[in-house]
C-alpha cells in the first residue's frame, strides 16, 4: 500500500543494507502475527519485537495518544515535526508511554500529508446531511464528527470496503487518495470531500520492545533512529509527489466528484472541535499539558510561518 505500506518496508532494506545485515527486521503483514488493535500491548509483553502503527489507535488506553498522530486543524508536517523534535512533543511522547506502564520505546518513522475528508455516496451540504450517518473515523476527528450526530465507528483499512458494501457503514475515511485508491472506495462512495481539516499531517509510529532496544548496542540504536528519520523523508516525497494523479484517475476514470468543504462546514467542524478539546483537556490532565504545549509552540512557530512563507492565495 502507498506509503503506509511502503515506508515501513523501505526502513527494513535500508537497516539491513546500513547494518552489514547485523540487524534485520521482517516486516509482517497486518494481523498476521497479532490482532492491529492489539499490537501494543504484544510489543510491550515481548511477544513480537516492534509494530508499526499510528498511536491514535490507543485512545482509549491513553487518552494523549491521538496528539502525537494528528490533529484537527492542527500542524501542518513540517511544524508537526519541528514540535516532535525540536520542541517537547518526543519527550512527551516517551512520557505518555512510560507513565502508562507500556515497556516500549517510540519512534516516529513516517508523515502522510494531508488526508481526504471523507467519502460519502451523496454530497453533503450542511451539518444536517451528516447528523445519524454511520461513518468510519479516525482519531480526535471521530470525536468531532460524534458530537454532530454521526454514529462513528473506528474499522481497520482492510475492512472498510466490506463494510461500505454490507451497508455497515455509510461513508468513511482513511488515508491519502493514493490509499482510498488502493481500498476501491471510489466503487461505492462518489463524493471525495477535501480538505482533511481532521489530519493535516498524520504520524506513524514504530515501537520496539523496551528490554530488546536496551539490548542493542549504541552504534545500533543510532541506526535504527537515523533509519526512522530516513523513512520520515521517504514518505513525506511519496506522500506529496503522488496525489495529484490518483485524484485525477478518480475523478476521470472512476466517477468521483472531488468536492471542497464551503466556508461553513470548515466553520462548523473547527467550533465543534473546539468543544471537543476543551472536554478532553478537562478530563485528562495529561491531554491538557500535551496540547497546551503544543499549542505554545504552535503561537510561536506563527511568527516564523506568517512572516518568512509566501501567502498560499
Amino acid at each position: 500500500m502507498p506509503v503506509l505500506g511502503t515506508t515501513i518496508r523501505y526502513i527494513a532494506d535500508r537497516l539491513e543494507i546500513a547494518s552489514g545485515g547485523m540487524l534485520t527486521m521482517k516486516v509482517y503483514e497486518p494481523r498476521e502475527l497479532v490482532p492491529s488493535l492489539e499490537s501494543l500491548d504484544a510489543v510491550s509483553a515481548g511477544k513480537v519485537d516492534a509494530s508499526y502503527s499510528a498511536s491514535g489507535y490507543w485512545a482509549g488506553k491513553m487518552p494523549a495518544a491521538p496528539l502525537f498522530s494528528s490533529v484537527p486543524f492542527g500542524p501542518e508536517t513540517a511544524e508537526y515535526l519541528a514540535w516532535m523534535f525540536e520542541g517537547n512533543g518526543m519527550k512527551l511522547y516517551q512520557q505518555m508511554y512510560d507513565d502508562a506502564g507500556y515497556n516500549v520505546k517510540a519512534f516516529v518513522c513516517c508523515v502522510l500529508s494531508p488526508e481526504t475528508s471523507g467519502w460519502f455516496a451523496r454530497p453533503i451540504e450542511s451539518g444536517d446531511d451528516l447528523r445519524g450517518l454511520k461513518m468510519r473515523f479516525y482519531g480526535l476527528g471521530g470525536r468531532v464528527m460524534e458530537k454532530l450526530g454521526v454514529a462513528v465507528t473506528l474499522i481497520a483499512g482492510g475492512e472498510i470496503f466490506q463494510a461500505l458494501e454490507r451497508g455497515v457503514i455509510d461513508a468513511t475515511e482513511f488515508s491519502l487518495p493514493t490509499i482510498d485508491q488502493q481500498l476501491g472506495l471510489y466503487n461505492i462512495a462518489k463524493y471525495n470531500y477535501f480538505p482533511g481539516w481532521h489530519q493535516q499531517a498524520t504520524l506513524l509510529e514504530m515501537l520496539i520492545n523496551g528490554d530488546a532496544w536496551e539490548s542493542l548496542a549504541p552504534d545500533q540504536k543510532m541506526l535504527i533512529e537515523l533509519v526512522c528519520r530516513d523513512g520520515i523523508v521517504r514518505s513525506i516525497t511519496e506522500s506529496e509527489g503522488t496525489q495529484f494523479k490518483a485524484m485525477r484517475e478518480n475523478a476521470d476514470r472512476h466517477g468521483v466528484h472531488i468536492k471542497t468543504w464551503p466556508p461553513q462546514m470548515i466553520d462548523l467542524f473547527r467550533s465543534t472541535w473546539d468543544q471537543v478539546v476543551k472536554d478532553e483537556c478537562a478530563a485528562n490532565a495529561f491531554f491538557k499539558t500535551v496540547y497546551d504545549d503544543m499549542t505554545q509552540f504552535r503561537e510561536n512557530y506563527d511568527l516564523w510561518e506568517k512572516t518568512a512563507f509566501l501567502p498560499r492565495n
